[in-house]
């Protein structure tokens, strides 16, 4: 409890990477930051992920893994930190862990869980959000979930404008994630392009360089009304694409944990993981659910917990088999009255 850590001064959390886990312990860190007001926090992350957390005010410094582990752990020890939180639980932060010798906690990780689950097909899973499993980490620390869901905070020339689009959007426009970092998460590009001709209003295809070509191509199929941002904009313009958009749809990846954060109206599509890995989308208490569109019929679902470059049985039919009309029509439901046949009324 607090009382045995009330000389606390200074806590590392680690968290290596990427975008959506990290945004996904902003709650951590801001509860960190508010109920132990006297304590300095650090966080140790990959070079590639410094600046999202760099970003945040919670946060006194951001230490750079970059591959040294001898390098950033000796500049670490000379921090003398009173407590490590490990939200990333993996042999690289046991590491960090061992080689610092200071009181630590992590969370339950539930890999064992998942294994069954995705290769004997025998649930056993908590339904318990990642999130709230992060805040067993500082259990011991007195500190607990405020409720108030995820942040993202962005960075020196993350900002745009309406006026920054192109004319067709400045009015609105709905966002369309169409990137992942596993094929078997991501929503085809041909039916991607129904959702779009269904919606039958300005839509921005938001993504990395690698998508660019896929987007150019849904551009192309789709015609008027649909722009490719994919590999134009950094990761936090992208985020700030999705600030701007009426609502989201996106598959299972980071950008989907950023409009949680942003208080966005969300459509999630679901391929190869399912939402009981505790991944969903995260949002403050009261807030109304995001829509989740799965097909929880197939058997050979979930098959990995991360993903493939292609379908394990080569049908991709837990992706083939959505509703595009279905989705367009959740997506139309979430944005206000007036706007591409929207009814929420947000």
């Amino acid at each position: 409890m607090l009382q045995n850590y009330c000389i606390l001064k200074k806590i590392l959390l680690i968290r290596f990477s990427s975008i959506g886990d990290i945004v996904l312990t902003t709650p951590v860190v801001r509860c960190l930051c508010q109920q132990l007001p006297e304590v300095e926090l650090h966080v140790l992350t990959k070079s590639s992920y410094q600046a999202i957390y760099a970003a945040n005010p919670n946060i006194n410094k951001v230490y750079e893994f970059s591959g040294n582990m001898k390098e950033v752990v000796r500049r670490l020890r000379g921090e003398h930190y009173d407590f490590i939180v490990d939200l990333h639980k993996n042999w690289r932060s046991w590491r960090v862990r061992m080689a610092l010798h200071r009181p630590s906690a992590s969370f339950p990780k539930l890999d064992f869980q998942k294994f069954l689950y995705t290769k004997l097909k025998i649930g056993k899973l908590p339904q318990v959000h990642i999130v709230d499993r992060y805040f067993k980490a500082v259990e011991k620390l007195g500190v607990h979930n405020d409720g108030q869901g995820l942040d993202f905070f962005f960075g020196e020339g993350d900002e745009m404008h309406y006026e920054d689009l192109p004319e067709t959007f400045r009015d609105g426009f709905v966002a369309v994630v169409i990137g992942g970092q596993h094929a078997t998460k991501i929503l085809p590009e041909e039916k991607v392009v129904e959702v779009c001709e269904t919606l039958d209003c300005p839509v921005i295809l938001v993504g990395g360089p690698e998508d660019a070509p896929r987007g150019d191509r849904i551009v192309q199929k789709v015609g008027k009304n649909v722009g490719n941002s994919c590999g134009r904009l950094t990761v936090g313009q992208s985020a700030f694409l999705l600030k701007l958009a009426d609502a989201v749809l996106t598959n299972d990846t980071g950008m989907m944990h950023i409009a949680a954060a942003l208080r966005k109206p969300i459509v999630s599509v679901w391929g190869n993981t399912v939402p009981e890995f505790g991944m969903y989308p995260y949002l403050p208490q009261g807030m109304t659910p995001s829509v989740i569109i799965e097909n929880k019929e197939l058997r050979c679902r979930p098959c990995d917990k991360l993903g493939y470059a292609k379908c394990p049985k080569g049908h991709f039919d837990c992706m083939y088999s959505l509703d595009s009309k279905e989705i367009a029509e959740k997506i139309k439901a979430g944005l206000s009255p007036g706007f591409c046949g929207g009814t929420s009324g947000n």
